[in-house]
């Protein structure tokens, strides 16, 4: 992951400010940096979004194709995540681009494991023979810290925007079935995405936590904690990064505040998603692939 390197006065000028409940650029430590919310902007995909939180730029892609349903789940569809982080900068080229990218990619599989995040039924188009699979694939286009909260909301804010074509099973008078796509493009199905889960990842610095830390406050926080948060507050999974470590107590403190942010994050989420909905066809496109 890409990092920064700071003099011990610096470290300890952000340690005392968190201490204080404020940090460097002014926030509290339960603010998050502005974020900026794009869909739809990649044409040959059936769902995208770019999404900016700080210097943070995030781009995801969805792709749905048809496959075959795995066999201990015949009557689902399912989600494949791809994370490149090459383009980010030099230190992620190679190796390092590529175990972040794994780790990324494994951390979403987890998060999406719960069983009501997406209706993977709603993507099974034939039981045991054919369904919808949903590639995901996650371009790290610069890192200002926080990547996996970005990722989180741009993942959401592409399955929002996914469109996925009908599909009619005809069968003929021998029992063989025809898959039938239907000609019109705006005959497809959107996604359900109100139990999708949002990243909150909660870094200890000092004696207290902060959400959304830049490069520089990761740099003084020695552990975080990944906690994946329903719009209804709920917890789907956690995880502890970094080499320190965390007590019960600092873990109960963070679940508490990672419940109470991510509900306001999903809010605020959803009231962008809705607003660049109702503006169909004619939103302006301000990214640079508009």
């Amino acid at each position: 992951m890409a990092s920064v390197v700071l003099s011990e006065a610096e470290k300890l000028y952000i340690v005392h400010g968190v201490q204080e409940d404020l940090r460097v650029d002014g926030r509290g430590c339960e603010d998050y940096r502005c974020a900026e919310v794009e869909t739809d902007v990649v044409s040959n995909t059936s769902g995208s979004a770019r999404v900016k939180l700080g210097e943070t730029d995030i781009l995801v892609g969805i792709k749905a194709e048809m496959g075959t349903p795995k066999l201990e789940k015949p009557d689902e569809g399912y989600l494949e995540f791809f994370v490149d982080c090459s383009s980010n900068s030099p230190e992620l080229e190679g190796r390092g681009g590529e175990e972040l990218g794994t780790d990324i990619a494994n951390t979403l599989y987890r998060v999406f494991s719960c069983e009501n995040s997406v209706d993977l039924k709603s993507l099974c188009i034939n039981p045991k023979e054919h369904c919808w699979v949903l590639y995901v694939d996650v371009l790290l286009l610069e890192c200002g810290g926080n990547i996996f909260d970005a990722i989180s909301i741009a993942v959401k804010a592409a399955l929002f925007n996914t469109r996925i074509p009908k599909v009619h099973v005809l069968e003929d008078e021998e029992g063989t079935k025809e898959i039938e796509l239907s000609d019109d493009p705006y005959d497809c199905i959107q996604l359900n995405v109100d139990e999708v889960p949002c990243i909150v990842t909660l870094s200890k610095i000092g004696y207290r936590h902060v959400v959304d830390a830049t490069l520089p406050e990761e740099a003084c926080s020695l552990a975080s904690l990944l906690i994946s948060v329903t719009s209804k507050g709920a917890i789907t999974s956690m995880k502890k990064v970094g080499k320190g470590s965390l007590d019960p107590e600092s873990i109960f403190e963070m679940m508490e505040t990672g419940q109470r942010v991510g509900k306001s994050l999903h809010i605020a989420l959803q009231k962008i998603l809705d607003e660049e909905e109702s503006l169909g066809t004619s939103r302006p496109k301000v990214g640079f692939l508009g």
